[in-house]
C-alpha cells in the first residue's frame, strides 16, 4: 500500500504597505513655523538691507537708483566711518577682557561659597536685568557732573568722566562691565557646577593644591565655555550703541562714537539710507570675520592639547 504525503502548503506572501514620506514624516510640519518666521523677520530683512546697501535709497524721498559697491567705495574711503570703527574696536578690546576674566572670578568665588550662594548670585547677575536706559541713569548720576557725582564727591576729584575725550572711552568701559559681566558668570557658574566632583576627590588624594586642581582640573573644563563666552562678549561689544547713545552721544569730539552709532546719524539724521545699510554690512562681515577666527584659534588649541 502506497501512502501519499501532501506538499506542504505555500503561505502566501504577505504585502508591504508603502509608507509615504510626507512632511509629517521628516518633521517638516513641526519645523515649518519657525522657518517661516526665520524667513520673514531674518533672511528677508538681511537680504533687503544688503539690496538698500547698493542703491542710493533715501528715506526722505528722492530719487532711488542703483549704484552698486559705491557705497562701499564711499564707506571705505570716509574717516569718519574709520573713527567710529576703530573706537568700536578700542570699546571691544578694553571691556572683553576684563569681562570674561572677572566673570570667571565671580563664578569661582560664589561656586566655593558654603554660605548666602543665592545673594552673591542675585548681586552678580542683578544689573544685568536692568534695561539700558535705567543702567545710563544710574551711572550718569555716580560720574557726572565733574565734582557733583558720587564717585567725584567720594574720592574728592574733578575728573570730567564724560567731557574729557581721554576717559570719556574708560567711563563707558567701566559702565558696561558693571553692566553685562553677570552674563558671564552666570555661564561660567553652570558650567563650573557640571564638572565630576569626584576628579577634585581624586586630585586632593594625591596631595594636589587649590592652585593645582584650578590650573589642571577647572581651567581645561572650562575651555569650551570660555570659547563660547569670548564669542559672545566680541559679538556683544561690537555692536555696542546702547549705553553710549544714551550716556555720551557719540561725544565728546566723537572720541566714544561706535560704528552702529555713526550709521544711525548717517541714515536717520543724514536720511541716507543706502550709505547707511553699507556701513552696516562692513560692521557684519567684520563681525563674522572675527567669530570665525576666534572659534578656528579655539578648535586648533583643542586639536594641539588633545
Amino acid at each position: 500500500m502506497t501512502t501519499t504525503v501532501a506538499a506542504p502548503a505555500t503561505a502566501a506572501p504577505v504585502a508591504t504597505p508603502k509608507v509615504r514620506r510626507g512632511w509629517t514624516q521628516h518633521g517638516m510640519v513641526f519645523v515649518a513655523p519657525f522657518l517661516l518666521i526665520y524667513v520673514a523677520f531674518l533672511v528677508w530683512p538681511t537680504l533687503l538691507g544688503f539690496q538698500m546697501s547698493l542703491s542710493s535709497v533715501n528715506i526722505a524721498g528722492g530719487n532711488n537708483h542703483f549704484v552698486g559697491f559705491g557705497n562701499y567705495l564711499e564707506a571705505f574711503g570716509d574717516p569718519r566711518m574709520w573713527h567710529s570703527l576703530w573706537n568700536t574696536l578700542v570699546f571691544t578690546v578694553l571691556s572683553t577682557v576684563p569681562l570674561v576674566f572677572l566673570g570667571l572670578v565671580f563664578a569661582l568665588l560664589v561656586h566655593n561659597l558654603r554660605f548666602m550662594q543665592w545673594l552673591w548670585r542675585l548681586s552678580f547677575f542683578g544689573p544685568f536685568l536692568l534695561p539700558s536706559a535705567v543702567v545710563s541713569i544710574l551711572w550718569l548720576q555716580m560720574i557726572y557732573p565733574a565734582g557733583y557725582g558720587l564717585i567725584n564727591g567720594t574720592l574728592g576729584t574733578d575728573v570730567l568722566w564724560l567731557g574729557d575725550p581721554s576717559v570719556a572711552m574708560w567711563s563707558m568701559v567701566l559702565t558696561t562691565v558693571w553692566w553685562t559681566v553677570g552674563f558671564n558668570f552666570l555661564l561660567y557658574l553652570a558650567a563650573l557646577q557640571s564638572i565630576p566632583q569626584h576628579l577634585y576627590e581624586a586630585a586632593a588624594i594625591d596631595g594636589a593644591t587649590a592652585w593645582d586642581k584650578l590650573r589642571s582640573i577647572t581651567l581645561p573644563l572650562l575651555g569650551r565655555t570660555t570659547a563660547l563666552i569670548v564669542v559672545l562678549q566680541l559679538v556683544a561689544s561690537l555692536k555696542v550703541f546702547d549705553q553710549i547713545y544714551l550716556m555720551t552721544g557719540g561725544g565728546p569730539q566723537d572720541a566714544t562714537r561706535p560704528i552702529i552709532e555713526y550709521a544711525y546719524d548717517v541714515g536717520f539724521t543724514g536720511y541716507r539710507t543706502g550709505y547707511a545699510s553699507a556701513v552696516s554690512y562692513i560692521l557684519f562681515a567684520l563681525i563674522v570675520i572675527v567669530s570665525l577666527a576666534q572659534l578656528r584659534l579655539f578648535r586648533k588649541r583643542e586639536e594641539v592639547a588633545s
